[in-house]
């Protein structure tokens, strides 16, 4: 059921809650208009983001250990609400060009589609934009493909300010949001009373992100009537539960840790072979440590949906699974901080078959559900 709610600027839409706002500042209609007025549509009965929404699987101490949401940060309906306005508001840009949706796309399990995205001014980022799924369930909570920031409250604010990506101070980004018709009541549902702040802001944004939780593959489907991840799945194809067992023989020991089955991401930094590092210009951790033995070692994103986001690794560079799953089988490259589990003559060596059946088994990781939620999307009227 949807309401109609006429906004100070005296927006109106029928059938929907439309809140029009306008700011001043310098956007796309010039330097003394400001950006442009932004409407947005928000059921009347809020969406559900908390933790209650999901599976009974994902609420046990097992999987909470991988948690990393701070206690003075819960999800909540009302702070998930104004995440998801803000991530998709184009005014958190110096030029009211892009959001944070523009290089996390929700189509493309909230990745993008270009090895590097492009900024508000239309330069490129210097590393393939991270896939959002499953963020929260990173234990050791350091975010960016070389973790510099320490958490995700941290890091949702970074690209707003970095110079290429959305080129916004943040004092501006407050006043933007101070003067719009819409957000102060957002920020009294989220946080009380009607103060906006740099940190209210960036807490609503982790919130909303750490909503994009992923449980509805043809891969949990099968865990919950088999009960656990090493027997056959009565709902996949020959081919599936083969590439299953060679997943969890040659890959569990790294994207699967023991979470019931339930977590399918790294939980550190590795370096996988990528380069040797001799003439590598990206060195990923050690870029922000300074440390020779961090060379070449980056986080990795969850499998779930990997299908919807190549292209891959750091820098895009792999177009395909097929591409990835070969890296792995026949093109890992030494180098002295090498992952040891990657070590050896060959460790993850398969034949063709064998890498068909783990590309059709990551291919059970896609969640279609979840790239087309209506709570995970696109408030905004164009």
């Amino acid at each position: 059921m949807y309401g109609c709610f006429k906004s100070a600027a005296g927006m109106i839409i029928a059938g929907a809650i439309a809140v029009a706002g306008s700011a001043s500042g310098v956007g796309a209609a010039g330097a003394n208009e400001g950006p442009s007025p932004k409407t947005f549509h928000l059921p009347e009965v809020s969406f559900h983001y908390t933790d209650d929404t999901l599976p009974a699987i994902y609420r046990t101490a097992t999987v909470r250990r991988f948690d990393n949401t701070p206690a003075d940060n819960p999800i909540t309906d009302a702070g998930a609400t104004l995440g998801r306005v803000l991530f998709y508001d184009t005014r958190l840009s110096a030029s009211d060009t892009v959001s944070c949706s523009s290089c996390h796309q929700q189509q493309h399990a909230f990745s993008d589609t270009k090895r590097f995205s492009i900024g508000h001014r239309g330069g490129a980022t210097s590393r393939n934009a991270m896939p959002l799924v499953d963020v929260r369930y990173y234990a050791r909570g350091r975010f960016f493909w070389d973790e510099r920031a320490a958490t995700l409250e941290e890091q949702v604010l970074i690209p707003v300010q970095n110079k290429v990506e959305m080129g916004q101070e943040l004092n501006t980004v407050v006043g933007v949001l101070r003067k719009d018709s819409a957000y102060p009541a957002l920020f009294e549902k989220a946080f009380g009373d009607r103060r906006i702040t740099a940190e209210r802001t960036s807490k609503a944004l982790s919130q909303f992100v750490r909503s994009l939780v992923s449980y509805r593959s043809k891969y949990d489907e099968g865990l919950a009537l088999a009960g656990f991840p090493q027997a056959d799945f009565p709902n996949f194809t020959t081919q599936e539960n083969r590439g299953k067992a060679i997943f969890l023989r040659r890959c569990g020991i790294c994207h699967l840790p023991p979470s019931a089955g339930v977590v399918l991401s790294m939980q550190d930094a590795r370096n996988n072979g990528l380069d040797a590092d001799d003439g590598v210009t990206d060195l990923g951790v050690a870029d922000v440590t300074g440390r020779r033995r961090h060379m070449g070692l980056f986080k990795s994103p969850s499998l779930r949906n990997v299908e919807y986001t190549a292209p891959y690794m750091h820098d895009g560079r792999f177009a395909t699974l097929k591409q990835v799953v070969e890296h792995y089988s026949n093109g890992v490259k030494a180098a002295p901080n090498l992952d040891p589990r990657l070590r050896g003559p060959g460790p993850m060596r398969l034949a063709p078959a064998q890498q068909a059946a783990l590309v059709a088994f990551l291919k059970t990781l896609s969640d279609q559900a979840f790239i087309t939620d209506p709570k995970f999307s696109d408030p905004f009227v164009r």
